[in-house]
């Protein structure tokens, strides 16, 4: 990946657990406003979490590798 090709914005985080339990299926999504370009993206590698969840299930050993990338829009007009 060249210094070109890297995105503006990254944000990345790791979520561990020995035992994790919904009480309810989460909604979730991830929405980018602002001056960001098609090229922005976001999603997950899980360990032991299966996609969705169950609730009232008890997962053990967790672990979710979060990461988002937004690019710039360099044709957005200035404020």
């Amino acid at each position: 990946m060249t210094p070109e090709e890297e995105p503006d914005v990254t944000f990345t985080s790791t979520v561990r657990a020995e035992e994790l339990t919904f009480d309810e299926v989460p909604e979730t999504h991830v929405e980018f406003t602002g001056d960001t370009d098609d090229r922005s993206t976001s999603g997950s590698d899980r360990t032991n979490l299966p996609r969705p969840v169950e609730p009232h299930v008890t997962y053990r050993d967790i672990r979710v590798d979060y990461r988002i990338e937004a690019y710039l829009d360099e044709d957005a007009p200035e404020p």
